[in-house]
């Protein structure tokens, strides 16, 4: 059974020089951790100098009977989801797509958490990124981030989760999504949604140089600083345009990038 030593040494070794980070997590991948989502979390928050994770809640969504072409959605079809939408509060829990490293993080003392009805984010000891966030700008968090030359941690997950990514498709000019959620009584416009991530591992190669990596227990820890991260993925998507996307039948957002882009 791994302890919490095994994750302070295998961090330790990665050399993250106290930076802020951004972490992903399959937390069942490394097999049995006595104590635990706790016992990740509090390595973690001892490795690093803040830490942010997705807290998305996608259960807010609403799909309208119309709405602007292009958009990567087939309108009048979620009726059935619709019913089940709930509004997002503070305390909605995240949505176990996520994991749940995200949502113990969020119960943790002094955590933040950003209001955005969709794609919020938590955060330890990273008030100015959290408040970066606004409906318009959903991903400002990673680009706080990328300003302090920070890190993107993958706990057992691969760049299909990497959220820092997203960022980087937008700065490349990636055409971007509208979507709508419950919020109390009322229905909000996001803007600035992202398109379909599970492309974003063939970006891998291009951040190998850069990438450490170390086993724990069944898995890996893997941190890419992220700076060289944005840099390679705006590189790529500028010189061909349907990099990263997904090779899936009928992907909406996919199909519709490519639409755009042919």
């Amino acid at each position: 059974m791994l302890t919490i030593d095994d994750f302070n040494s295998a961090l330790e070794s990665l050399q993250l020089g106290n930076k802020p980070a951004i972490a992903h997590a399959s937390l069942r991948s490394f097999g049995m951790v006595q104590g635990g989502a706790e016992t990740v979390l509090e390595a973690l928050l001892a490795s690093v100098s803040g830490l942010i994770m997705p807290a998305f809640t996608y259960k807010t969504l609403l799909t309208p009977e119309v709405g602007p072409p292009n958009n990567g959605l087939s309108y009048g079809r979620q009726r059935d989801l619709n019913r089940m939408a709930v509004p997002f509060q503070h305390t909605l829990a995240v949505d176990p797509l996520i994991g749940i490293l995200a949502e113990r993080l969020r119960h943790y003392p002094g955590v933040m958490r950003t209001a955005h009805p969709i794609l919020s984010f938590v955060g330890v000891h990273v008030g100015d990124a959290l408040v970066s966030q606004t409906l318009y700008n959903p991903f400002a968090p990673i680009g706080w981030l990328a300003g302090q030359d920070g890190w993107v941690l993958l706990l057992g997950v691969d760049h299909s989760v990497n959220t820092s990514i997203h960022y980087a498709e937008k700065q490349a000019g990636r055409r971007q999504f509208l979507r709508w959620a419950l919020t109390g009584d009322r229905v909000v416009e996001c803007p600035g949604f992202p398109g379909c991530s599970e492309g974003f591992e063939a970006i891998r190669p291009e951040v190998e140089h850069v990438t450490r990596r170390v086993k724990v227990g069944e898995s890996f820890i893997v941190a890419i600083p992220i700076q060289p991260l944005l840099q390679a993925v705006e590189v790529r998507i500028k010189k061909d345009p349907l990099a990263l996307l997904c090779q899936r039948d009928e992907c909406e957002r996919c199909d519709s990038i490519r639409s755009l882009s042919g």
